[in-house]
């Protein structure tokens, strides 16, 4: 079969050295590999013909330990024609209710239950509930204070989303969170549309109650699968990053379903992950490379 192995790390010494210690460990299994091909400072990929569960297995003994995020797939189809993607603590830095619950002094008891549910302990759309009922009373403002002060782009965010863009790719932001932020960060990004849950206010104050349906793992997955229907293209040209247990259904439906920074039932479960490159790793597991980045 014919495959590509895509090594990127924020230390190119340690990619350079990493591809070629790939190269040798898959050369002398007997496999048909090609010299590390350069696609940016800080990333190679390897062109072989082999087994990918047996490339699989090799890479991850033979790098283990090392600050390098590896992919490996066919090298057919490799460029995605839809991505989407998890907003809180992937493309941005936080999560937003945990944020939220800071201004209501609350922030050590929603950010547990929040953990307990993006590792999977607890019922997505039942921990949601919870959590904003605990918020009932808080001043609208602080949806727009906790905007303004505490969301960031996590980095590579808007140069994988514009890029994708750019090259004919539709980009989604799915998330368990709330449209007031969804809609900003998706403009902020350069995502062509956005999905989440809706806070319910009344008279300045937020009531404790979210807009039914709740959207969590199945609105995710159904997200994926629509868009790409209304594309007409089939799944395996689909890209889903994310972090938590409620991407990880979208992240096993995708052509390329990847975890990034994320919790051990999703990263032991996604087809590639990203625990030391930005975002644009994403873009080098593609096959892009960096002279091909939207940087603006």
């Amino acid at each position: 079969m014919e495959l590509v192995l895509t090594l990127v790390s924020p230390d190119a010494a340690t990619v350079a050295a990493a591809a070629d210690r790939a190269k040798a460990a898959l050369a002398g299994a007997g496999m048909a590999v090609k010299a590390p091909k350069p696609l940016g400072e800080g990333a190679f990929e390897l062109p072989l013909l082999a087994d990918l569960e047996a490339v699989q297995a090799i890479v991850a003994t033979e790098l283990d330990g090392l600050p390098v995020d590896t992919c490996v797939q066919a090298a057919a189809g490799r460029k995605k024609r839809l991505l989407v993607a998890d907003m809180d603590s992937t493309i941005i830095n936080v999560e937003c209710l945990d944020e939220l619950a800071d201004f209501a002094g609350l922030k050590a008891e929603i950010s547990a239950i929040t953990e307990r549910a993006m590792r999977g302990e607890l019922a997505f759309e039942g921990a949601l509930r919870e959590r904003v009922g605990m918020l009932k009373g808080l001043a609208t403002t602080a949806l727009q204070q906790a905007y303004d002060e505490r969301v960031r782009l996590n980095p590579g965010a808007r140069t994988l989303v514009r890029t994708m863009a750019a090259n004919g790719a539709r980009c989604a932001l799915v998330s368990g969170g709330f449209t007031f932020f969804t809609s900003r960060v998706a403009d902020a990004a350069g995502f062509h549309l956005n999905r989440a849950n809706t806070l319910i206010e009344d008279a300045g104050a937020l009531t404790g109650q979210v807009r039914d349906p709740i959207l969590g793992k199945a609105a995710k997955l159904a997200a994926l699968e629509e868009e790409a229907a209304d594309l007409g293209v089939p799944l395996s040209a689909t890209l889903a990053v994310g972090d938590g247990a409620n991407d990880l259904a979208m992240i096993q439906a995708a052509g390329l379903g990847v975890a990034y920074r994320a919790k051990p039932i999703v990263a032991a479960q996604a087809h590639a992950k990203v625990d030391h490159a930005d975002l644009t790793a994403l873009l080098y597991f593609q096959g892009y490379t960096a002279d091909a980045f939207v940087i603006d």
